[in-house]
């Protein structure tokens, strides 16, 4: 991977593969940074929360040109394959060149590429003399993928530039204008436990092997949300085999579609084999459902040891009921732009926690999206309502507001012609569904024009994440471009 061109981009994306970086974890890639951009000599601040931004003076020529900022996030999503052992807060990633020469990719984890690429980008281009631009800031936030932090504690009059690249998009080949804004909600189910009915057995019941992915650029594929599967299994082994809950897990990350997901279930001993038979029945009917998407699906059960509690059968009752009505995928797509998601939810973490030796409780965390303020409230009020009717307490937090999109920004004219220039076609100028961290940024520095672009990733937020090494190799070429016209 080192070997590759651009070299100054290859290697600083190595280095980043390096520095163990999942979200919260953040002191050691800030130091990297700071020290990187010290290295060079050049001005090099961090702010109160871990922010860090580096300043390059402009190109003999470009000194009154209004200035550009080069945006990424520091942090990558942890995910893994549960076959790898691998620990994100202190093993580095093993990223390697595939075989057909075409993509990087990371051996069993996520790659990191999201948004390794866009940092390490802005990283080369301060270090290269050769480049031509105006004055220069490079601008690299903490924590985007568990809620823009580092964006929503950007202290204004920080930044100077008038012109934000974010090099934060996965599709080589489209500028994007606008994009989702996001709310978290959390539900907390609490109670007592009860003693588990003497004479039962306990099973592990597994969902595994989901692809998993982007909860904004991956929601329209259809895949399967592991949570979701496993409770429709546990509704139907609840009702008519007397199973009883005892503890439930699944998912790791608010904007990832969960890939996995497994409960403890308590059963008579006698209702072993049915309730075999009725996982069988299951992983049969969700393969067929999921023909074609999701290939490597497995719901599976073995039995462990009992556990000596398990939730009261009204609380068990209330969560199932609750999953099962919450919605997840996506809820509405932009009328006049069918193929592009309004609006979305992602039942994305499910979690049982002992609180004290007497209180427990599950705690299920969705993360909605949509383009209209007001539909994110909608989707925000049904998630409320199928959570507070099964007696659920519901917290709203981390909301960030979408980007508006401005089509006559000077700057996407001059980002549209310098790719038809460079490339001889147009780029699609299209609006995401994803986050970005534009939308936050732009509300705290009113008139700042913003383009987010990159080269093609594909899969981000699982274990098959890659990145297509001929359009980082174009991608590069056009900022550079870019920042000659600007």
């Amino acid at each position: 991977m080192r070997n590759l061109e651009p070299k100054g981009l290859w290697e600083s994306f190595y280095s980043l593969t390096q520095i163990p970086r999942p979200s919260g974890k953040r002191k050691e890639i800030a130091e990297f940074l700071v020290n990187y951009g010290k290295s060079l000599g050049l001005e090099t601040l961090q702010d109160e929360i871990g922010n860090v931004l580096i300043r390059k003076p402009a190109s003999a020529g470009y000194e009154n040109h209004p200035g550009v900022i080069l945006q990424g996030h520091m942090d990558m999503v942890p995910q893994k394959n549960s076959d790898k052992e691998f620990d994100f807060e202190k093993d580095a990633i093993q990223a390697y060149v595939e075989d057909n020469g075409e993509w990087v990719t990371a051996d069993g984890t996520t790659l990191g590429a999201d948004n390794g690429i866009g940092v390490a980008t802005a990283m080369a281009i301060l270090a290269d003399k050769n480049a031509v631009h105006p004055p220069l800031e490079a601008f690299f936030t903490i924590d985007e993928e568990t809620g823009m932090y580092g964006a929503n504690d950007l202290k204004s009059g920080w930044l100077k530039g008038k012109y934000l690249l974010n090099l934060d998009s996965e599709t080589e080949g489209e500028l994007y204008v606008g994009c989702a804004g996001g709310i978290d909600a959390e539900a907390k189910f609490s109670y007592q436990p009860v003693e588990t009915e003497k004479g039962d057995i306990a099973l592990r019941v597994e969902v595994k092997g989901c692809k998993g992915g982007h909860s904004g650029c991956d929601i329209s594929l259809q895949r399967a949300n592991a949570i979701k599967l496993l409770f429709r299994f546990l509704k139907d082994a609840v009702a008519n085999f007397e199973a009883r809950l005892a503890s439930v897990e699944g998912g790791n990350m608010r904007n990832s579609i969960p890939r996995e997901a497994a409960a403890v279930i308590t059963i008579p001993e006698e209702s072993y084999q049915d309730v075999q038979d009725l996982v069988d029945r299951y992983e049969d009917l969700f393969l067929r459902e999921y023909d074609g998407v999701e290939p490597d699906l497995t719901l599976k059960a073995k039995e462990v040891e009992c556990p000596k509690t398990e939730m009261p059968e009204d609380v068990q009752d209330f969560l199932i009921h609750a999953i099962t009505l919450c919605p997840h995928g996506v809820y509405r797509v932009i009328p006049e732009m069918p193929d592009i998601v309004e609006t979305s939810n992602n039942i994305a973490i499910i979690e049982t926690t002992e609180v004290s030796e007497q209180n427990s409780e599950v705690s299920v965390i969705c993360l909605a999206r949509s383009s209209v303020e007001s539909r994110k409230e909608e989707i925000a009020s049904v998630i409320q309502s199928a959570f507070s009717l099964a007696g659920a307490e519901v917290e709203f937090s981390g909301a960030y507001p979408g980007w508006k999109p401005n089509f006559k920004s000077g700057l996407l004219k001059v980002m549209k012609e310098t790719y038809e220039k460079e490339f001889g076609n147009s780029p699609r100028i299209v609006t995401i569904h994803a986050g970005l961290e534009c939308g936050i940024i732009g509300s705290k520095y009113a008139g700042m024009e913003m383009i987010s672009f990159g080269p093609t990733i594909e899969h981000p937020h699982s274990p098959d994440e890659r990145v297509n090494i001929a359009t980082v190799q174009k991608f590069y070429r056009y900022v550079l471009a870019a920042l000659r016209q600007l």
